[in-house]
């Protein structure tokens, strides 16, 4: 019925016309976001009596990874894509389910989600297991998740050797500060929220 990469990407590559891009992740967000086990579908309902053939994605059980689970490659392009169209809230709402050290704030969560928590993991499970972590350690996913938080969440990027910041931060975050090596010489940009309305108050 909806698949989260095609949802995303319509967004992030801009192929999109407006309308339909905010479209994608209104049904995207209704559909393949799951609060109460807080993760991120790739796809919905999973491959199980269905006559069409996917590839080895069905022969995962429903639920399980690529099949109707959390793929998180997958959920942080959907992340992005929200920051892409300056939704911050919701950014940030969907950073947080993928963060693994929020998945054990207490001994029952960290029963639940049985992976570690300060790496990131490949797919969360649905179905039979809803929230349990599959195979972590996944340096791929753990390598998207900084691009997220480094590029559209605080919004630092780099292009022809010059660093700009366009932040998608949350309302929550009263101020944020980052510093960077440009050339040797210590860079400082401060973000503050003012009104949700967010403005560097200095770029060295």
């Amino acid at each position: 019925k909806i698949d989260a990469i095609a949802q995303s990407w319509s967004v992030i590559s801009g192929a999109g016309d407006e309308e339909k891009r905010k479209q994608a992740l209104e049904s995207a967000y209704e559909l393949l976001v799951d609060k109460e086990h807080r993760i991120l579908k790739l796809l919905t309902p999973p491959f199980n009596s269905s006559d069409l053939q996917p590839g080895y994605i069905k022969g995962y059980l429903p639920g399980i990874r690529e099949n109707g689970g959390q793929y998180t490659h997958a959920a942080i392009w959907l992340v992005m894509a929200f920051a892409v169209q300056q939704d911050a809230e919701r950014a940030y709402e969907l950073l947080r389910y993928v963060n693994p050290l929020l998945h054990g704030n207490t001994k029952q969560e960290a029963d639940k989600y049985r992976g570690e928590p300060y790496v990131m993991a490949g797919d969360v499970y649905e179905g039979e297991h809803p929230g349990q972590a599959g195979w972590t350690w996944y340096t791929g996913s753990a390598g998207w998740a900084y691009r997220l938080i480094i590029e559209y969440i605080l919004g630092m990027k780099m292009e022809n050797g010059e660093v700009s910041f366009s932040p998608t931060a949350p309302a929550a975050w009263d101020s944020f500060k980052v510093s960077y090596k440009v050339d040797g010489e210590t860079k400082t940009y401060y973000s503050s929220n003012a009104a949700n309305a967010y403005k560097a108050l200095k770029q060295d």
